[in-house]
């Protein structure tokens, strides 16, 4: 890296890390709430913040810290992230110095949370990328990959022992989603490994106040997946398939095609985001499943219940804690005025625990009938686009994942990613005992 870029890059993380972590630091000393979250995320599961937010919950809808506002409401979280007056990201204001310093220093590789990354970007621009990829995740085209789902969850199980302990993350949680999603965008098999280890190096370029090291690290991830895209995307130029990646390469939008930068942000965030969450869900699932060892029985006697199971485990252990936008204009959100520039930090896993929405949230119950409100895939234009993709893998994997193994004794040494914004498990070790497959169906009573 030659001098000019290392200083840019050390520019970077001190606008977008060393300044904003020293501030929440500082912030979380005082007791601000989204302070005491950054900071607390960092080494608490979404069970242990909740005290944080419901304390949060009781200052008010939208209660106040140093920068805008931070809310757990239902309501005002799927009106913020639905309102034209805010927009995904952080600008700094032109003009100001810190403003110039950004845009010099800015990243010209790929960045998920820049644009032109879909989670970065508003319309016009976003409704373009959008509507390049929503037909392959939509419900009838999911539906056409359950099948593959089900064959690729049958052969991973089929490879894990059941004589010794396994990391269940390794093993299953991640390799399943990663398969799906690379099968879907035309990922060869020989880069699949790649990808998982660039997506899980990515990961943390959404949370704020990474050390030097870790951005460093992140960074160098995000270089080495830019690289690999391009090299991707020209072979999918000369041989092109009937894959997503192929289809974005000469996709166009009233006759203009995406530039080279835009077509590698929409296809980098569309493949980390593929399996990022997802391998999150699966992990969250069965450690709930085994906290709830009653809830696991209901869905071993009655399997058509894994559909909503999944929706309850979105709920109560999403796999993104929260997201933040920021006033593009003075506007109102559920009778609060909110004052442009201010951002206005959103908790799903709070929204999700609102007692105005969902009965007894604490409770973890496979049967809640409403479990679907939930918040996990966010709201509005900026709701995920692989939601239903997400569904299903999720119930297939599951379900596949229990059918197989009878008992599953998960065993010390468990960690949680160290992520504060996506939210799962780094490993779960586990010891599986095969479902006894001997038993016949109960016999029919002869007539007497």
């Amino acid at each position: 890296m030659n001098p000019a870029d290392h200083l840019k890059r050390g520019v970077r993380w001190s606008l977008g890390h060393g300044l904003p972590g020293n501030l929440m630091r500082m912030a979380a000393r005082k007791g601000d709430f989204q302070g005491r979250m950054s900071t607390e995320a960092e080494r608490l599961s979404t069970q242990e913040l909740l005290p944080l937010i419901e304390e949060i919950r009781g200052a008010g809808t939208m209660a106040k810290w140093r920068l805008g506002h931070i809310t757990v409401d239902h309501e005002a979280v799927r009106e913020t992230l639905s309102s034209n007056d805010v927009h995904a990201g952080f600008v700094f204001e032109d003009g100001t110095v810190l403003g110039r310093l950004g845009r010099w220093a800015k990243r010209d590789g790929l960045n998920p949370v820049e644009a032109p990354s879909l989670l970065a970007v508003e319309p016009p621009d976003h409704t373009r990328y959008r509507k390049l990829v929503t037909r392959v995740f939509t419900a009838r085209a999911v539906a056409k990959l359950r099948l593959r789902t089900e064959e690729i969850a049958a052969e991973l199980l089929a490879g894990i022992p059941a004589d010794r302990p396994v990391d269940l993350v390794e093993a299953y949680c991640a390799k399943l989603p990663v398969e799906v999603i690379s099968e879907i965008l035309g990922v060869p098999e020989k880069d699949r490994g790649l990808v998982l280890e660039l997506g899980g190096g990515a990961a943390p370029s959404l949370d704020m106040g990474l050390s030097w090291h870790d951005f460093r690290r992140v960074e160098d991830s995000l270089d080495e997946f830019d690289t690999w895209l391009g090299e991707h995307l020209g072979h999918l130029r000369k041989h092109p398939g009937d894959d997503l990646f192929s289809q974005l390469v000469r996709a166009s939008d009233d006759g203009a095609q995406l530039t080279e930068r835009e077509l590698k942000a929409t296809a980098g965030l569309v493949l980390a985001a593929g399996f990022e969450t997802t391998v999150n869900l699966l992990g969250n699932g069965i450690r709930l499943l085994d906290e709830h060892p009653d809830q696991l029985q209901q869905l071993r006697d009655d399997p058509a219940g894994w559909p909503n199971a999944v929706e309850e485990i979105l709920r109560f252990d999403p796999p993104v804690l929260l997201t933040g936008r920021q006033v593009s204009r003075d506007t109102e959100i559920v009778g609060q005025q909110l004052k442009e520039a201010e951002l206005v930090i959103t908790v799903l896993a709070g929204a999700n625990r609102d007692p105005k929405v969902f009965t007894d949230p604490n409770r973890f119950d496979v049967r809640r009938t409403n479990a679907r409100d939930h918040l996990s895939f966010s709201a509005g234009r900026h709701y995920c686009l692989g939601s239903a993709l997400a569904r299903m893998e999720g119930e297939v994997a599951l379900r596949a994942f229990y059918d197989r193994f009878g008992s599953v004794e998960l065993l010390p040494g468990a960690s949680r990613r160290p992520t504060r914004i996506l939210r799962g498990w780094e490993n779960l070790p586990a010891r599986l005992t095969p479902a006894d497959r001997t038993q016949s169906v109960e016999a029919v009573p002869a007539a007497s």
